[in-house]
């Protein structure tokens, strides 16, 4: 397979349904590039948490991700440092001659926060426009339907590990195990 893009894949975590609206109060990353050898490993991993600032706050998906909202707000990086943090890492872990390409497990989502994120601060969107939903990616590449394109029903039909409950929404581990999705995914694509 050609290597054009390094992959990011990024998960956040929201305190509501959509942005703007909800604040992105987390963020992971992790850099997922072909080696030496040309095939995909998992790099480096990124994880900043960010000040609260929109105008309506969900308790109900806060507690999904669990984080202190008055420590978010204390120790937080305000919105537009956050996104300057996050451009200046992808430029430093982007492999040369690729592209950055953003990658989520219900992309729609993760991307529509940054997106919108980069865009309220009137600064350029370092993965452009697009994005990588693996969710969709399992639909072609395992044949399954959208509504069974979970985690875990793509991590029984592949060679993952078991996902870590009591890790799982915190942005940076679920970065990493969409990595590990992301290049299972490919690597059975590709046939191996």
């Amino acid at each position: 397979m050609e290597q054009r893009s390094t992959y990011f894949c990024v998960d956040i975590e929201a305190n509501g349904p959509v942005p703007g609206l909800y604040d992105m109060v987390s963020l992971g990353a992790v850099v997922v590039a072909p080696s030496e050898a040309g095939r995909l490993e998992i790099g480096e991993s990124f994880y900043m948490e960010i000040k609260p600032q929109a105008p309506r706050f969900d308790a109900r998906a806060a507690a999904i991700h669990g984080l202190d909202q008055d420590r978010l707000a204390a120790e937080g990086l305000p919105r537009r440092e956050a996104m300057k943090t996050l451009a200046a890492w992808v430029t430093e872990q982007l492999r040369p001659g690729t592209e950055a390409s953003f990658v989520g497990h219900n992309a729609p989502f993760d991307w529509s926060y940054i997106a919108w994120t980069y865009a309220a601060e009137e600064m350029k969107n370092p993965f452009g426009y697009k994005a990588l939903c693996t969710k969709a990616l399992a639909m072609g590449v395992l044949g399954v339907h959208w509504l069974d394109s979970s985690k875990e029903v793509i991590q029984a039909s592949l060679p993952l590990p078991q996902e870590d409950l009591t890790l799982k929404h915190r942005a940076d581990y679920d970065a990493r195990y969409q990595a590990e999705i992301l290049i299972a995914l490919l690597d059975r694509m590709a046939g191996r």
